[in-house]
């Protein structure tokens, strides 16, 4: 049966739904309590609304889940304005259940005692479970929400670097947590950050922030026109040469944020069950329109 473009990512959606909110619920719960246990108790500032929160609470005495949710629904209005209803819906989930959880587990840290001295095991061990939460929730389909909006809507616009402005904006607000907290504090940030993102990348499939994807099928149009028109990447076509049966085949490359790799596979595999394809990673893209 032949599927539509759009059916084919609302396929890739549907696809272990369930499953994926589930993993996502466990994201944002494991998420909360680190933020309760470790980074609230010991006033580590590594930016996004959690960083802000910390600020806040001390600053203003403002509860950190009311500032989180404030802050993450003023993003997703921003979404709905200058992105899309799939983009925004995408972060739905994400902007109400992340408050929700770090108010739930707001008193463990009451009832649980845990070691808070030692700072750079703290900062290995926040910096681990982040980049894997984060891995996770990126490998389910879905995102964190947040000032992930706002770098979202920069690219759109402004062909700003996605990593360049979640950089940006997360240093800031690490500065400014330097300066209430102590500068030794954004040292401990930077080495939270650091293992983040590798991590993440660890978690997804690969090393690099990109990946080069080359696909042999029998459906190429299909899996062109997918690419093209529904995740709106560009490929590439060559033609290449069996070496046992000698059969001439073209072969579509493309590059894609690691963020898209479960859209291309899974949708690709809908269009193809017998395809075959190498990912590797590419660790720089530049150019092009």
């Amino acid at each position: 049966m032949k599927l539509s473009l759009s059916s084919i990512l609302e396929n890739v959606k549907k696809k272990h739904l369930i499953r994926r909110i589930l993993i996502l619920c466990a994201c944002q719960l494991i998420s909360a309590i680190i933020f309760n246990f470790f980074q609230r108790a010991s006033h580590l500032v590594t930016g996004g609304t959690s960083g802000i929160a910390i600020i806040t609470e001390y600053v203003f005495g403002f509860e950190p889940s009311l500032v989180i949710l404030i802050i993450s629904c003023a993003c997703l209005l921003l979404s709905l304005i200058f992105l899309d209803i799939e983009a925004t819906a995408g972060a739905v989930i994400v902007t109400f259940l992340y408050p929700f959880c770090v108010e739930l587990t707001s008193t463990w840290p009451d009832l649980i005692f845990i070691e808070t001295t030692d700072m750079l095991l703290i900062s290995i061990l926040i910096g681990i479970a982040a980049g894997i939460t984060n891995g996770l929730t990126y490998k389910s389909g879905f995102n964190n929400g947040g000032f992930s909006i706002i770098n979202q809507i920069l690219y759109k616009y402004k062909r700003i670097s996605i990593s360049m402005t979640s950089f940006m904006i997360n240093m800031s607000i690490v500065l400014v947590g330097g300066f209430f907290f102590g500068w030794k504090m954004v040292m401990y940030a930077a080495v939270i950050l650091y293992i983040n993102s590798i991590v993440t990348d660890r978690v997804l499939i690969g090393v690099s922030k990109n990946k080069s994807i080359y696909i042999m099928t029998e459906k190429e149009k299909e899996v062109k026109d997918y690419i093209i028109n529904t995740l709106h990447h560009g490929t590439t076509e060559f033609s290449a040469e069996g070496g046992w049966n000698f059969h001439k085949k073209q072969i579509l490359m493309t590059v894609i944020p690691s963020k898209d790799y479960f859209k291309l596979k899974e949708g690709v595999k809908l269009i193809d069950s017998h395809c075959f394809f190498i990912v590797t990673d590419s660790y720089q893209a530049s150019g092009g329109k």
